[in-house]
């Protein structure tokens, strides 16, 4: 893939200045493209004059990975700025001064307690809600808001999606799936209220047309079948549009909208190549033993689009499901031919814990293509998209071998517009909720709350 395309959104100071700029975008039909900044355009640099300071809005994602890590290769060495990443996380080491390691966080809601087993279906149900589901594989589901869903009440009213939903699996909402609990726990990690999950998408195709489809359901529909039938590309249908505008801009200009169409271009391309191999299908627990889509390219499929996402403010919140907690997924690109949950249960095996480490790394590897393409993008005040982003990765289980709830894997990657502090292993005194965490990011994100799930308070240590 080419150099990945870097538009420059500039964000609304105020409501008015939104619905001004909300036309600068490629129009056809069915399709609506918003585009980077061009300075070549009157009306922005109208908008411009409208705010000295521009206000850049801070974005807010959360990555789940399941099954716990190898702890060993995973913490750490070292504390605050005197730290060293561990072997699983190596490929994060250029973007080291980028985040902050956070060990110490927990979610008690996660354990057994009183419901026994189904820790898998929990960890992905607390991971962003902090609140213990109840146990039930029938439609009498009930967990809480999570964290996403809180923000985007704040604040979605402020782009055109509050809020986008990814994953790497088909969603189920129902049958049972862990022990006893409905499979509406075990993938889905955003839940709107306490019983309905925010239903993720897998299928990058219908992602993309989320994101660049113009008009209703319908028309979207019509839109998509229409370009398939005749195997256009979605800019072929605002090509007229995007010839007039270049007509009004400089040289420079003309370079960046050019460079950012091809981008488009080049995405819808590799869908269409994903088309054609096909998804895998989610059957029961695990995936297929060789699924015809590479998962690395899936998972980086979905990361591009969501940057898209965050860079043309479509949205400022998403969640991303790597995979549902208690996935039996095999990694055969790493040459790790067993089931991942199999492996978690490693009972010490050497062997077992070899190829954890692997999956572990493999993981980080695609955190770090992510947080990479994030940083590519550069923003009005010269800082990048991830210098204004909070990115958490996360697991809800430490070590799958026991089912740990506590000391939970962390990464929290961005600075939030330079609020956070980065370049640095946070270790915390004792076990903290994570919903510490989400209260002080609720309140970075501009959507402040007084309580959320079972914080104790929030989390000040992150902050710059």
């Amino acid at each position: 893939m080419a150099e990945f395309c870097t538009p420059n959104p500039l964000p609304a100071a105020a409501e008015s200045r939104r619905s001004f700029l909300s036309g600068v975008a490629l129009r056809g039909l069915g399709v609506s493209i918003a585009l980077p900044v061009l300075d070549s355009l009157p009306g922005i640099r109208t908008a411009r004059a409208l705010a000295a300071e521009p206000m850049i809005p801070v974005r807010m994602a959360f990555l789940y990975v399941p099954n716990g890590v190898n702890l060993e290769h995973w913490r750490p060495t070292g504390v605050d700025r005197d730290f060293s990443l561990g072997r699983s996380l190596a490929p994060l080491q250029s973007l080291k001064n980028e985040i902050q390691l956070i060990t110490g966080l927990a979610h008690r809601n996660g354990t057994g307690g009183p419901d026994g087993p189904g820790d898998h279906a929990r960890a992905t149900s607390t991971i962003l809600t902090g609140v213990r589901p109840r146990k039930t594989a029938g439609a009498d589901i009930r967990a809480g808001i999570s964290v996403d869903q809180v923000a985007a009440r704040g604040i979605g009213q402020h782009t055109r999606l509050p809020s986008l939903e990814l994953s790497c699996d088909a969603v189920r909402k129902s049958g049972e799936c862990d022990s006893g609990y409905s499979c509406a726990y075990s993938y889905n990690m955003s839940w709107r209220s306490a019983n309905e999950p925010a239903t993720a998408e897998s299928n990058p195709r219908l992602v993309f047309e989320r994101l660049f489809g113009a008009g209703n359901a319908l028309e979207r529909k019509a839109s998509l079948q229409s370009r398939q039938e005749k195997q256009r590309s979605i800019l072929d249908f605002v090509v007229s549009e995007a010839r007039s505008l270049n007509t009004q801009l400089g040289s420079a200009d003309k370079s960046k909208l050019d460079q950012y169409l091809t981008c488009l271009r080049e995405i819808e391309n590799q869908i269409i190549r994903v088309e054609q191999l096909g998804l895998p299908s989610v059957k029961d627990r695990s995936l297929p033993a060789k699924p015809p889509v590479a998962y690395s390219e899936h998972i980086r499929l979905m990361a591009d689009m969501l940057v898209l996402a965050f860079q043309t403010d479509s949205t400022r919140i998403a969640t991303f499901m790597l995979a549902f907690d208690g996935s039996n997924r095999e990694f055969p690109e790493i040459g790790v031919n067993d089931g991942h949950h199999t492996l978690s249960h490693h009972e010490g095996n050497a062997n077992k814990l070899e190829k954890i480490a692997r999956i572990d790394h493999f993981y980080a590897e695609q955190l770090a293509y992510f947080l990479e393409r994030l940083s590519a993008v550069k923003e009005s005040d010269g800082g990048s998209l991830l210098d204004h982003s909070m990115i958490v990765y996360s697991s809800g289980i430490s070590d799958g071998n026991k089912h740990r709830h506590d000391d939970l894997p962390v990464i929290l990657a961005g600075r939030a517009g330079g609020q956070l502090s980065t370049g640095r292993h946070l270790q915390l005194p004792k076990e903290q909720p994570m919903s510490n965490l989400f209260l002080t990011m609720l309140d970075l994100i501009g959507a402040p709350e007084k309580q959320f799930g079972d914080a104790t308070g929030p989390l000040d240590a992150v902050r710059a």
